[in-house]
């Protein structure tokens, strides 16, 4: 298991190593570290610009080759978002290390979680929450699948698509409070009376009769967030909801609760 020494060792090593390697333009602290809220758990990013006569596949692939002959890694794994490649590493001591490469043309602020260590970056340009209207949909989308799941008695399925319910729902209150949505990554500082509607939506047990209270729950919550962003459109999704509620309780045998 890795410590926090550990882990700022092999940071500043990285670092030093990006200092001197030739290629890279500039290096940016990213995540937790960039906003001094580290704790005992957090990983490590880092950002870099590849100068533009290198090729990012290039320096991918010598950087990968150091991570595995000098840091133990153990896996990786690419996200790629715009010009950016993302990868994550997974240490032998369990650390986390996400190196994201970009061409010096766009190695810039994507978020406010961005701290310069040399270099120099291009003009920020925040990515936007989550739209209002896309998580809603979502959410709708995911309330679909669950009333056929549980109709369908395939009790697993059901209990993924009412989380999916759930977690959009969520993500729609952390938006609302000006919090990190991606990855419930401000969930936990929602307030408590944002919080409280959906711990009944919590699946305790896999049968019918729970996955259609849980169901009906999660419902109740979602409408109430969705009044928040958008009245007018909270009415006409409230019928319809409604009826799946109650088409998930007459398959179940239970007494639907009509969302409030």
């Amino acid at each position: 298991m890795f410590t926090p020494e550990d882990r700022a060792e092999l940071r500043s090593a990285l670092l030093d190593r990006a200092r001197g390697d030739s290629r890279i333009s500039g290096a940016a602290l990213t995540g937790s570290a960039a906003s001094d809220r580290e704790d005992r758990w957090s990983d490590i990013d880092l950002a870099f610009g590849v100068a533009g006569t290198a090729a990012v596949s290039e320096v991918l692939a010598d950087w990968t080759a150091h991570m595995y002959e000098r840091h133990e890694a153990v896996h990786h794994w690419d996200m790629q978002a715009g010009a950016w490649i993302y990868r994550v590493f997974l240490l032998a001591s369990t650390l986390q290390v996400d190196l994201a490469f970009v061409p010096a043309a766009e190695f810039r602020a994507l978020a406010p979680t961005f701290r310069l260590v040399f270099g120099q970056a291009n003009e920020a340009r925040h990515i936007p929450p989550p739209a209002a209207a896309d998580l809603i949909g979502l959410a709708w989308l995911y309330a679909l699948h669950a009333r056929s799941a549980i109709a369908r008695r395939k009790w697993w399925q059901a209990e993924y698509m009412i989380g999916g319910v759930r977690n959009n729902a969520l993500a729609l209150a952390a938006v609302r409070h000006g919090l990190l949505a991606v990855h419930a990554r401000g969930i936990d500082q929602l307030p408590q009376e944002a919080l409280a509607p959906f711990e009944a939506s919590l699946v305790r047990q896999l049968d019918a009769a729970e996955l259609a209270r849980a169901f009906s729950a999660v419902l109740a919550a979602l409408l109430a967030e969705i009044r928040h962003a958008d009245a007018e459109l909270a009415k006409k999704l409230e019928g319809p909801l409604l009826a799946l509620a109650e088409s998930a309780a007459g398959s179940s045998g239970a007494a639907a609760v009509p969302p409030r």
